[in-house]
């Protein structure tokens, strides 16, 4: 346990929680972000709190040894009989959706006075339907993304520069295991200070096959995984392009693989569902309303995108992903800013305050200055306005705009 990678943000959040038994607390968010040792993080800090150890039941649906739980009546009656009576019980349930009428029982439960109830999922859809009915105005979800940079560099095995275990968060994946993949812990490789790329490809594969074939495939219904796996890789290859589902049924039809309308945005709903994938909708900053046509697609981690395509791509999509998972994590709803015909990367709002984003790589050349202040100029109140970038600027160009370093910013 000692080695586990400390997640104070979400951590917290639970602590906040703790003792009001009368909401459910969700965690859910992407296969293997962290979400069950986040659940060993708090339990040990219920234990340093007085919380005795048979006042825990932590419960994973992954795990075969749980089998005979997933009818949901069972898993009721044997949590009720293993609670100790007078005390307040912390029952943690992992991965619930596989629990077929889950709901049933976490209604029953929640109902008790001396159980304190903490689920985790994989798919957006468990909250829809029945239990979000059954638990309307008693539950709080948390989305949990896999380690911010901020999370990577804290537990990085090797001395590096920022800009080095920058490039790495992005190759090797944001997922924590992925942090263990070192040569150091394969006695087949003599390097020291090196990634163990075999161990991290496997193990991205791994999550690849299991979101595919269990969460999407599965759960959707798909007869065509060749078809499914070709939208998936121009879904990862335009993250941050605007994208409609005309534009991938186009592309796919000149390709000479024409995917119907209709199976696309199936295609896409269980990546969604899945958490692979956020959309992000765009916003009329003059008209201050939503718009509903191209929307924005960003990946919850960049390493899933080298994995299946070989290569980086576009630096500055890839530096806007970041950006754009960042301040999900940081409480914001976010959306595409559009002012006539300009575009700003990120419309972000927090406590009743905007800001305003732009996300570049680099910002040396005219070109990209004018690309990048012009919409910023257009924007007339006086809401702060921000632009990312890789570079140390020396000073800000624009009055009214701070530039800044876009590590440095998610050092923060």
């Amino acid at each position: 346990m000692e080695d586990m990678i400390k997640r104070p943000n979400y951590l917290n959040k639970l602590v906040g929680w703790q003792g009001k038994n009368d909401v459910v607390k969700i965690i859910t968010g992407i296969r293997r972000c962290g979400k069950s040792t986040l659940f060993k993080l708090y339990q040990k800090h219920l234990k340093q709190k007085g919380v005795l150890s048979e006042q825990i039941q932590d419960i994973n649906f992954e795990d075969a040894v749980n089998e005979k739980l997933l009818d949901w009546r069972v898993l009721h009656d044997s949590v009720k009989k293993n609670c100790t009576p007078d005390k307040m019980n912390y029952i943690f349930l992992g991965e619930i959706q596989n629990v077929p009428e889950f709901q049933k029982a976490v209604n029953s439960l929640r109902l008790s006075e001396n159980i304190d109830l903490y689920l985790t999922g994989s798919n957006s859809r468990m909250l829809s339907g029945e239990l979000a009915t059954l638990l309307s105005g008693r539950y709080v979800e948390t989305n949990m993304l896999p380690l911010s940079f901020k999370e990577y560099t804290s537990a990085y095995p090797f001395n590096a520069t920022t800009e080095k275990m920058f490039d790495d968060y992005l190759r090797n994946s944001s997922f924590p295991y992925a942090m263990r993949l070192t040569a150091e812990n394969n006695p087949l490789l003599d390097k020291k200070n090196i990634w163990d790329r075999e161990q991290i490809n496997m193990f991205l594969q791994g999550i690849y096959n299991t979101i595919i074939l269990k969460d999407i495939v599965e759960r959707k219904r798909i007869s065509d995984v060749s078809r499914l796996q070709s939208v998936i890789k121009y879904m990862f290859d335009n993250i941050g392009n605007e994208t409609s589902i005309r534009n991938i049924h186009n592309t796919m039809k000149s390709d000479g693989r024409e995917v119907q309308i209709p199976t696309i945005e199936n295609y896409l709903e269980g990546l969604l569902d899945a958490f692979v994938l956020y959309k992000v909708g765009r916003y009329d900053i003059k008209g201050k309303k939503i718009l509903q046509t191209n929307a924005k697609y960003y990946l919850s981690d960049i390493g899933l995108r080298y994995f299946l395509l070989g290569r980086e791509g576009d630096a500055g999509h890839i530096l806007e992903n970041i950006v754009y998972l960042e301040l999900l994590r940081r409480g914001y709803n976010v959306h595409v800013g559009k002012i006539n015909t300009k575009e700003v990367d990120f419309v972000a709002v927090k406590d009743g305050i905007t800001e305003y984003y732009q996300v570049a790589d680099e910002i040396k050349t005219e070109k990209t200055q004018i690309r990048e202040f012009s919409s910023l100029d257009m924007i007339s109140d006086h809401n702060p306005k921000f632009i990312l970038t890789r570079e140390y600027p020396l000073e800000n160009l624009k009055s009214g705009i701070k530039i800044l370093n876009v590590l440095d910013w998610l050092l923060e």
